[in-house]
């Protein structure tokens, strides 16, 4: 048995806490880091989120803190079934100005899957001219990751360009199931990636729709910003729960 159900409601965005929210952490002295770019123009036109930022927000000292440039955080996390599959599908165009040629992390469009009871993650990052599919146990601010035998936290990125149209809108769908301990991702309806045996159970997902860079910090601290553009437009998000 499949039930469906869409995530989406954009014209609401500027109602935080509605449908949506703007993303971020707290931080140890009791302030909270948005994921928010100031002069972010943000549409709604034809049930499609359109957001353009010229980056500019960065942190030195947190790496999770400046990746994430302008993020909306699902207002409520989507519950994982404890057994039979979760999956999750949306429409990503991705268009960038003075990023660098060739460089998906310079900047990028993404969608994100965030439990913050374990840490666990699974992302789609969609460029001009490419995407990456994501895999991650990460040590989220203010958030238990569980004891592990193994690698405790792991990201491991897979770019590929594997029927993508650059530039143009492309169809991205992350299925996982919870019982086998399996993530498949999925672009334009091809499979483009499988992992198996993951090391956590994931309980809930925050969906996150996010403008994003991904670069290292270094000994002086953040490189992320450069003046670099980045636009993005997302369609509503189709969830199906099959058990």
């Amino acid at each position: 048995m499949s039930t469906i159900r869409t995530l989406g409601d954009f014209h609401t965005i500027l109602n935080e806490g509605e449908v949506w929210k703007i993303g971020g952490f707290p931080l140890p002295d009791g302030s909270f880091w948005q994921y928010r770019e100031p002069d972010a123009v943000v549409v709604v036109r034809n049930g499609i989120l359109y957001t353009r930022a010229t980056l500019s927000r960065s942190n030195n000292h947190v790496q999770i803190l400046d990746n994430a440039k302008h993020m909306y955080y699902s207002a409520k996390p989507v519950e994982v079934p404890q057994s039979g599959e979760i999956s999750f599908e949306l429409k990503i165009r991705a268009r960038t100005q003075n990023t660098t040629a060739g460089d998906l992390y310079d900047g990028f469009v993404s969608l994100n899957l965030l439990d913050f009871t374990t840490g666990g993650a699974l992302d789609f990052f969609a460029s001009n001219d490419q995407f990456a599919s994501v895999y991650a146990v990460l040590p989220f601010p203010g958030v238990q990751v569980p004891e592990s035998d193994g690698t405790r936290y792991f990201c491991v990125f897979k770019e590929d360009k594997t029927g993508f149209v650059p530039r143009e809108f492309n169809t991205y769908k992350i299925s996982y199931n919870r019982n086998s301990d399996e993530v498949v991702f999925f672009v334009n309806g091809v499979e483009v990636r499988r992992e198996r045996n993951v090391p956590v159970k994931f309980n809930e997902f925050t969906v996150a729709l996010g403008i994003m860079t991904e670069k290292d910090l270094t000994p002086e601290g953040s490189v992320s910003v450069h003046g670099q553009t980045v636009i993005a437009e997302w369609s509503p998000i189709t969830i199906e729960v099959t058990e």
